[in-house]
């Protein structure tokens, strides 16, 4: 299963029923869990902890030390979870010491062709990066998201579980939970309906989330006042609850 070509360093771990094509490198203290595919002219590096079932395509850059000039060459790590498929030229890089050390990537995500994921991302599971998306260092993308082809996130921003950045946009503040973005600067255009109903949310549960929606975006309040209008919901809605909790956790503000 590991082609004659391919260099395996000593101290990298493969997990059963791997494999490897030809002219790829497995670099030292990569641990890549069983029935992973790595295809022709892949470069593995570590320290990077790789779950099962993964699939790595061509010319795909997994683990390399990240680009911020502030890095120098400290021990971080890259933390991946089961069956993601990281498409040709897909970029991730591990994590720096002035965030928690590492890059941590969930399961069953999908990364076309030329997507980057900067140091010290924090991505959750079900997620499209579509062809050319990029996030910055430190940005943090929830479950479900997608990322729209040719888009950009700017460090330090994150984007809430179930939302949908469209094509081309940059995405400068946080996107809460449910929401649709567009532009450049990305800003609301409504929440992410038809996404919601293929992964089984309610009539009942969308209506809350638009009513919350029409809140923070449509009757002109500020982010507290929409906040404290809230309030009430959020304790009957597991879903309002959360679209409250967001942004009043949020540091760099909301798109607005």
């Amino acid at each position: 299963m590991i082609h004659p070509s391919a260099v395996i360093e000593p101290t990298a771990q493969l997990g059963n029923n791997v494999r490897v094509g030809p002219f790829s490198y497995i670099g030292p203290d990569v641990i890549l869990g069983d029935d992973c595919i790595v295809e022709s002219n892949v470069v593995i590096k570590g320290p990077s902890i790789i779950g099962r079932g993964n699939h790595f395509f061509q010319f795909a850059s997994i683990g390399e030390a990240c680009q911020d000039k502030k890095y120098k060459n400290e021990p971080t790590e890259l933390i991946v979870g089961d069956f993601n498929i990281f498409r040709e030229g897909c970029t991730v890089h591990r994590g720096t010491i002035q965030d928690e050390g590492k890059t941590v990537i969930g399961s069953h995500n999908l990364f076309m062709n030329y997507t980057h994921v900067a140091h010290d991302c924090v991505i959750g599971s079900n997620v499209i990066y579509a062809n050319n998306a990029s996030t910055a260092g430190h940005v943090h993308v929830g479950d479900w998201v997608i990322l729209g082809g040719m888009s950009g996130v700017h460090q330090f921003c994150h984007i809430g579980a179930h939302s949908f950045i469209g094509g081309g946009s940059i995405v400068l503040k946080d996107v809460p939970p449910f929401v649709m973005a567009n532009g450049s600067p990305a800003t609301p255009v409504g929440i992410n309906t038809e996404g919601l109903k293929r992964r089984g949310f309610t009539a009942e549960t969308l209506l809350d989330i638009r009513r919350a929606y029409k809140e923070i975006y449509r009757k002109g309040h500020t982010v507290a006042e929409a906040v404290a209008a809230l309030a009430s919901h959020s304790e009957s809605s597991a879903e309002v609850r959360r679209l409250t909790q967001f942004i009043e956790q949020s540091k760099r503000g909301i798109i607005r």
